[in-house]
């Protein structure tokens, strides 16, 4: 049915039909700010249609893999060897030990995969579980999607479902506000740095806070203070002409990484008004740090390892080897490849083609070496670099690829792009979901170029 859908949808896109499209979403896009940088997050003509069965599958396999690695986050406390294992540094040590008044270690994150058009292969790569961006893009593209004419006339084929997700987020957020004890309206501040490509992002959340009752400033660490037991920003961005007064802060919307933050102050972290008023209690931090236990993807070495499947349920184990692709952390030493035993640098150094090594704490493709990409010079240079700072070796998974058409020169272009299908989870449950394209191996937004599109479940109307 998909491939069908999307023939009969490139067929209806003469170039009269595509330059009006592009018209339109060029528009739009330039009224909403939806751009990553100075790039309009849109580039191609097509949203991303994937069927209610794949919508399910996406649903029970992230439910299950969510539920496996909050087993690892509620050992990980108790238990130093896996801490050790995941790679956490003693400054995240130190923040991990603080309690964030909630015992969810990750309120809202984003399970990054790979879903072939045909469904046989799931495949997932990464847990974005600290800061996930593009909820907000997500449901502003799928609004901007079905105002075309194109797809109204799609409509009369098939039937259409968005896949909003900021009323969730939202609601994620204040009962997770509940959870901590607060009582109040709380004032929301998101928090990140000056001049990030996100910014158009955190500017449609304020929006959207604010539609709804919820008092919602844009600051940066920089710009807290923290006395008499309440943290306030003295400079800020504020929706609504305000007082230059101090504004009070009871959530952070946290959108800055933990590792930035410490990179950034260093020594004086600890005594930064944040982390003084998280450790007393007197701020509910979203995402909180103790998420930086499912960020690290050395979560993925733990789970692909033989000796660690006793945490899980057999449920799990069988989605485990279904989903989640081989992962070890890179260094000399005996481990287990499909059950046999082999030394680890002597297996990545001889099955280069079907591997590839990524930072274990870092994001937007830095630093990723993709081994069927990269000569066996520039592999051993990299298997050295592992020896300075924590990497993890994962294996070559089923990329997914689809047709995606383009105007070009005034006539319509389609090619295959790679396609990356990204749910958002809210706890364990997924709603929503990031679509982005490449012609690249890395599918990333950070690292610029591609296009990112809404993505829509869609079903054979009945006449």
């Amino acid at each position: 049915m998909l491939e069908q859908a999307i023939t009969q949808y490139h067929r209806m896109l003469d170039p009269s039909t595509a330059q009006i499209t592009l018209k339109h979403l060029n528009k739009r896009q330039q009224q909403y700010n939806l751009y990553f940088g100075n790039r309009p997050l849109a580039t191609v003509l097509r949203p991303r249609f994937i069927s209610s069965e794949q919508k399910d599958l996406l649903e029970s396999a992230c439910k299950l893999i969510a539920t496996a690695v909050r087993r690892i986050a509620v050992a990980a406390l108790e238990d130093q060897t896996l801490r050790i294992e995941l790679g956490l540094t003693p400054s995240e040590e130190v923040l991990i030990s603080m309690h964030p008044g909630y015992t969810e270690p990750s309120i809202h994150s984003r399970m990054d995969t790979f879903l072939t058009l045909d469904s046989s292969s799931l495949q997932f790569v990464e847990y974005n579980a600290e800061s996930p961006a593009a909820i907000a893009y997500q449901d502003l593209l799928s609004t901007i999607f079905l105002e075309l004419p194109i797809m109204q006339q799609f409509a009369t084929h098939y039937t259409i479902q968005a896949l909003p997700a900021r009323n969730r987020l939202m609601g994620a957020i204040l009962n997770t506000w509940q959870t901590f004890n607060g009582t109040k309206a709380p004032n929301i501040a998101i928090l990140d740095w000056n001049n990030v490509p996100t910014y158009p992002e955190f500017l449609l959340f304020q929006q959207h806070f604010q539609k709804h009752g919820l008092h919602t400033i844009i600051c940066t660490p920089d710009d807290l203070a923290y006395r008499d037991g309440t943290l306030f920003a003295h400079h800020y961005q504020a929706q609504t002409n305000q007082s230059a007064q101090a504004f009070p802060i009871d959530i952070v919307y946290k959108r800055v990484l933990t590792s930035e933050i410490l990179n950034h102050y260093g020594e004086a972290t600890f005594i930064h008004p944040l982390i003084q008023a998280y450790g007393d209690g007197k701020i509910c931090l979203i995402n909180s740090f103790r998420a930086k236990l499912l960020h690290k993807k050395a979560l993925f070495a733990i789970l692909t390892d033989d000796s660690y499947q006793d945490m899980f349920t057999t449920e799990e184990q069988t989605a485990i080897t279904k989903h989640i692709p081989w992962t070890r952390v890179c260094r000399a030493g005996n481990t287990t490849y499909n059950g046999q035993p082999i030394e680890l640098l002597d297996f990545a150094r001889t099955h280069r083609e079907h591997l590839l090594l990524k930072p274990n704490d870092e994001y937007g493709g830095k630093g990723i070496t993709v081994g069927w990409e990269t000569d066996s010079n520039t592999w051993e240079e990299a298997l050295a670099e592992t020896l300075q700072s924590p990497f993890v070796l994962q294996e070559r998974v089923v990329i997914a690829y689809e047709d995606y058409p383009t105007l070009i020169d005034g006539g319509v272009h389609i090619s295959q792009r790679l396609v990356d299908s990204d749910p958002f989870l809210f706890g364990t449950d997924v709603e929503g979901c990031l679509t982005r394209l490449s012609t690249q191996t890395l599918l990333n937004v950070t690292a610029g170029g591609g296009s990112t599109v809404p993505t829509f479940v869609i079903e054979t109307t009945t006449q």
